[in-house]
């Protein structure tokens, strides 16, 4: 039972309360605003325990616009926590593979490699080599200037890029990235990213794609069908 599943996170049980159906953490949700997206309705609907509808949710873009700022819980009179119950939703969408059947699911292959990618081989959510115009235009001629003055700026700005000792973007230990890895791995994070690249391994085959075709077709689509 997929309700039964949700029930054993601690998130879902610490975001879901009661909900009276009052729209507040709606009218406050910023995600709202620019997605087709309701947190209302997903509260609603899980509270339902309807596993159809429950699986819909799993399976739909819904779950992947919430940008967990968490507004939501600061407004709810119930004290409902719709951005917890959405990461719940997340985790178990992942766990079970139904992730591959939406655009910004299928987009957690990204950030699987780019994000903890970077966290694993540099120490940094966000590191300034890995991050490339080409692949980012929305940044414009600034962010093409910073990548092709990549080293005058950061000394220019008093960043230790790369440096040993300390300062901003210095340059992690080994010893320091080997005890992430283990967190990753006592964690559970390393299984769940291996279990992301082999799904997403597997419908790349489905679709004739090579892994970088693949990736970077999750990478550069985005239709419009998300936007109100």
């Amino acid at each position: 039972m997929l309700y039964d599943r949700l029930m054993e996170d601690y998130r879902f049980k610490e975001g879901l309360n009661a909900c009276i159906n009052c729209g507040t953490c709606t009218a406050i949700c910023p995600a709202a605003e620019f997605y087709k997206y309701d947190p209302r309705i997903i509260t609603d609907t899980v509270q339902s325990k309807d596993e159809a509808e429950i699986e819909k949710l799993l399976r739909s873009e819904t779950i992947w616009y919430c940008g967990q700022c968490m507004s939501c819980i600061t407004r709810c009179p119930r004290k409902n926590g719709p951005g917890l119950i959405i990461q719940a939703l997340r985790n178990l969408s992942q766990e079970l593979g139904y992730f591959i059947d939406s655009e910004k699911g299928r987009q957690q292959l990204v950030l699987n490699r780019a994000l903890c990618g970077n966290i694993l081989n540099y120490g940094y959510c966000v590191y300034p080599r890995t991050f490339h115009h080409s692949d980012h235009p929305e940044s414009g001629p600034v962010g093409k200037w910073i990548e092709d003055n990549l080293e005058a700026v950061h000394k220019r700005v008093g960043s230790n890029l790369d440096g040993e000792g300390p300062g901003i973007l210095r340059k992690i230990p080994q010893s320091d990235l080997d005890e992430l890895k283990r967190i990753f791995d006592v964690t559970g994070a390393t299984e769940r990213m291996e279990k992301i690249e082999t799904i997403s391994r597997e419908r790349a085959k489905d679709l004739g794609l090579s892994d970088e075709e693949y990736c970077r077709q999750v990478f550069t689509i985005n239709s419009e069908e998300h936007y109100i």
